[in-house]
């Protein structure tokens, strides 16, 4: 016969967690960090120009600012200007696109040089220019 004891230690064991020793805790996922001759090598890199619509940005910003001095907040000033960046035509986004255009050449011609540079081996990791 089992007694109320028994039950209770038998009740005490199934509901108490176990302890898995087979279960190992997981591991975190690292960040690797950049090597530092890769941080050289990315140093004198040009970076890629910005698209039209940027460069609309910037010209659409300083008007909308004169017009509505009161708005401070870049988020409307952004949603004012996609707005007005859908609405416009092809046409009056063409010279937007050319100035991006031509920063585009421009990326091209610097990147062309940094790769040049860069197989020949004037990017040394010995090398003290930039200190």
């Amino acid at each position: 016969m089992e007694t109320r004891a028994k039950r209770a230690k038998a009740t005490e064991t199934a509901t108490k967690p176990r302890k898995d020793a087979s279960k190992k805790p997981k591991a975190k996922a690292k960040r690797r960090k950049p090597s530092s001759s890769a941080k050289d090598d990315h140093r004198d890199k040009p970076k890629k120009p910005p698209t039209g619509f940027f460069y609309f940005l910037e010209d659409f910003r300083k008007t909308f600012q004169q017009e509505n001095p009161n708005v401070k907040s870049m988020r409307d000033i952004g949603k004012a200007c996609g707005e007005k960046w859908k609405t416009m035509s092809f046409e009056e986004k063409v010279a937007y696109y050319d100035i991006a255009t031509e920063k585009r050449a421009e990326f091209e011609k610097a990147l062309a040089t940094y790769i040049k540079r860069k197989e020949s081996g004037e990017f040394s990791e010995g090398s003290d220019d930039y200190e």
